[in-house]
């Protein structure tokens, strides 16, 4: 059952967007030209139980947001845009359907294609019936962090690209029969970190590793009918967000410390990041993110040149 408590939420300056942590609280910002109101909701650790929420109180031009004081890294939320739900001028505002932040640095908890993820009547395009079942029981959240890391002072090579030789790779495939490689790293950020897979690089000449798709991503719903899965990561849900499918227990920290061992030999990181899609797919997608909180403006519509 849904337990809501009362929090405190008060205006501050905008800062960047996304949940940023300053030691004492953490500032919310979130892009939505269109929304009418934003509702930041809370929810318990596992993700499972929302137990809180309030509404941005503050707004600069396009970006909505507000700082909450006592919370800090680990806190997961998601967000909710009011506003006008008229699929044919563009607007896909649904209050029901809980949304991920677009500048999450990490998301947790997996995703079904439950109906309920749809921001109108799966079934119903013809005619575009909204939903109005509450999505956050089926959908990823976000997480705040702690953006804080130490590098060890370690700087990027910065390789010339007279003498730059990439190879590209995969971050679970590379190693994930890997003998060298400890058993419980295999297939993950650490296991790309490992002396015998920096010796081998090394041995090739490699001086940048260009790493397909590890940005957060969603299986397809076809795949998953037939029982399979997306393994090449080409449907990114979170641009910000190491997948969490290549990591032991941290996915931010392990990247972090992935990309550190690498600096630290010599070794460039080349991120391959999809740009022309999203999981939310075409226009009878889910409402995860971007979709319900400011479609016009996500999709670059102006809805005035919609007939």
């Amino acid at each position: 059952m849904t337990r809501k408590t009362q929090i405190k939420i008060r205006p501050a300056p905008r800062g960047p967007l996304g949940a940023h942590w300053n030691g004492e609280g953490v500032l919310f910002s979130l892009f939505s030209r269109h929304a009418e109101a934003v509702e930041l909701c809370l929810f318990d650790p596992s993700g499972s139980d929302e137990i809180a929420s309030h509404w941005l109180p503050a707004r600069s031009g396009d970006v909505w947001h507000g700082y909450l004081p006592g919370a800090g890294p680990g806190l997961v939320y998601g967000y909710r845009a009011h506003g006008k739900y008229a699929p044919r001028q563009g607007h896909r505002f649904n209050k029901h359907k809980l949304l991920l932040d677009p500048y999450a640095r990490r998301i947790q908890g997996d995703f079904g294609w439950s109906p309920e993820a749809f921001g109108y009547c799966h079934g119903a395009e013809e005619d575009w019936r909204p939903d109005i079942r509450d999505s956050a029981p089926v959908v990823p959240k976000s997480v705040v962090i702690d953006d804080s890391f130490d590098w060890q002072g370690q700087p990027r090579p910065a390789t010339p690209w007279s003498r730059t030789v990439i190879y590209e790779t995969h971050v679970k495939g590379f190693t994930a029969q890997h003998p060298d490689v400890p058993e419980q790293l295999r297939g993950t950020y650490l296991g790309m970190a490992q002396p015998a897979v920096i010796e081998y690089l090394q041995q090739l000449g490699v001086t940048a590793v260009e790493l397909l798709p590890c940005q957060a991503f969603l299986s397809e719903e076809h795949l998953l009918q037939r029982g399979l899965r997306n393994y090449w990561g080409y449907n990114p849900i979170s641009y910000f967000a190491p997948h969490a499918g290549y990591a032991v227990s941290d996915p931010v920290g392990e990247f972090r410390e992935m990309v550190r061992v690498l600096h630290e030999s010599g070794i460039e990181v080349i991120l391959d990041v999809v740009f022309n899609h999203t999981a939310e797919g075409g226009e009878y997608g889910p409402t995860l993110s971007f979709r319900g909180i400011d479609n016009a403006s996500y999709y670059l519509l102006d809805p005035s040149d919609l007939r």
